[in-house]
């Protein structure tokens, strides 16, 4: 079976050959990974046999060594341990007004460039076209993150506006994405912690909803899959996620969910898209316990579809590259590779 082929029959709940996967890297461990096993530069997702490919949509600078400016000019630091987003040192909105500051446009000839740029290489994967910091995050990378929970509060009207004018820049983005032969489009917004939401779920439908809705219309109507990266426990939504049209659900952490009640209340409607933990497995366990852990959550999340299998984050640098390794052939072995 075709790996495009294998993530969409499991995205419709079809039962498949084997549960399709796909492994990230931080660029850290994505080095030291080709150098261990003699690859070049970017030949990782090939050697683990990824099932997908995501082609962002966003843009940004190194303004200087270990600092990043997005193109909505929130500027952040990388110079830490994380060099693959950082956190916020310059927010751009001050106060809970516009003021001087407005969104950048849609550049719709670098999105173009980029989307022509992705689909010029031949793929036989399943493809998102991937729009980070969808809404939430977007608007408190803006004010930042305390100040945006006291507008969702007591500047209502303000925040209204703010996650309006985030929802028109990603329909923009959308309408020149899905002229494109891309199988789905993935957002990232997260709205959990570890015990639950940020919010309260009334909170969540009262500003977040209706613009997901909004965006989520706009791609059903051209018949793509849509993907949710959400961290955190956030059960509460996952009702409301449905009835909005979400296709599957990322990224699943077994340390926060009972798989098996996840599956049984979930299942018919929702893909699951990771559940390999990145915080309670990968980086302590030895590496056969860790293809004993890949073969359990398979059989559980993977009976008659609905799941691909992956870790629940970006692989990070405190995961032993021998159960990188272990994590991959088991993904590997399943498939017959």
């Amino acid at each position: 079976m075709q790996k495009r082929d294998c993530v969409r029959q499991a995205v419709l709940h079809k039962s498949t050959e084997y549960v399709p996967y796909n492994i990230e890297l931080t660029r850290d461990v994505e080095e030291k990974i080709e150098q261990l096993l003699s690859l070049n530069k970017g030949e990782f997702p090939a050697w683990a046999g990824n099932h997908i490919d995501k082609c962002s949509l966003e843009f940004g600078r190194t303004i200087r060594p270990g600092f990043y400016e997005d193109e909505f000019g929130v500027v952040w630091d990388r110079s830490g341990l994380d060099k693959d987003i950082g956190i916020i040192a310059e927010y751009r909105m001050k106060e809970p007004a516009f003021g001087d500051y407005s969104l950048p446009m849609a550049d719709i000839s670098l999105i173009n460039a980029k989307c022509d740029a992705f689909f010029k290489t031949q793929r036989d994967t399943f493809c998102f076209a991937k729009i980070g910091m969808t809404l939430f995050e977007r608007a408190w990378s803006l004010r930042g993150f305390e100040n945006f929970f006291i507008d969702l509060m007591e500047e209502e009207e303000f925040a209204h506006s703010l996650l309006d004018a985030i929802t028109e820049r990603n329909l923009k983005i959308l309408d020149c994405a899905l002229a494109y032969d891309f199988d789905g489009v993935y957002f990232g917004d997260d709205y959990g912690q570890q015990t639950g939401l940020l919010m309260s779920p009334g909170t969540w439908r009262k500003f977040i909803k209706p613009q997901l809705k909004k965006l989520f219309e706009r791609i059903k109507a051209s018949g793509k899959s849509i993907c949710l990266h959400s961290c955190g426990k956030i059960d509460a939504l996952l009702g409301d996620l449905i009835e909005i049209g979400l296709d599957i659900y990322q990224t699943v952490q077994p340390e926060i969910y009972d798989l098996q009640v996840l599956k049984k209340e979930y299942g018919r409607d929702l893909t699951f898209y990771g559940a390999i933990s990145t915080q309670r497995d990968l980086p302590f366990k030895k590496p056969s316990e860790i293809q004993a852990i890949v073969r359990e959550t398979m059989a559980i999340l993977g009976d008659g579809g609905g799941y691909i299998a992956a870790p629940t984050h970006r692989i990070t640098a405190d995961v032993p590259l021998e159960n990188l390794i272990a994590l991959a052939e088991a993904f590997r072995e399943q498939r017959g590779a």
